[in-house]
């Protein structure tokens, strides 16, 4: 049985088989179960959860009108990674383009900074994706406040 994660986005796509491509085959979500005759499938990705579901291009109260590609403008999603580098290669490899190439960032936490090594890709129907891999704590320099 499968542990629903809290917060669970579900993201409508044009084309679910070429979403689950990128999403299973590309980055190594794995599909946890699907509902073929809906075009709906729940993904996972070291402890991260999506779920996907087929445009069907009509009017629905699940459907926020007009959606129009890239999909997704104004949100991206965090997902954690454990090897960002790996990820990005295999990506570019694939034919796909980083949006943003790996960078380092050291984030303020109250008196610690939290760091994580990240990039950006879209999905295939331009979902905004960052994938980071924590680098850990270290203490804030008194200079740094």
């Amino acid at each position: 049985m499968v542990q629903f994660n809290t917060l669970l986005p579900e993201i409508i796509v044009s084309d679910i088989k070429s979403s689950l491509k990128f999403y299973c085959k590309v980055i190594g979500f794995q599909v946890e179960y699907e509902r073929l005759e809906d075009g709906f499938a729940f993904i996972s990705y070291h402890g991260s959860q999506l779920m996907l579901e087929q445009d069907r291009f009509e009017t629905s109260t699940w459907r926020v009108e007009p959606l129009e590609q890239p999909y997704g403008r104004g949100m991206n999603l965090s997902i954690e990674c454990p090897d960002v580098s790996a990820l990005a290669r295999n990506l570019q490899m694939s034919g796909y383009s980083l949006r943003k190439p790996i960078e380092e960032f050291w984030y303020r936490e109250d008196k610690q900074l939290q760091g994580e090594s990240n990039f950006l890709v879209q999905d295939p129907d331009g979902y905004l994706l960052r994938f980071a891999q924590d680098l850990g704590c270290k203490p804030l320099d008194r200079i740094e406040l």
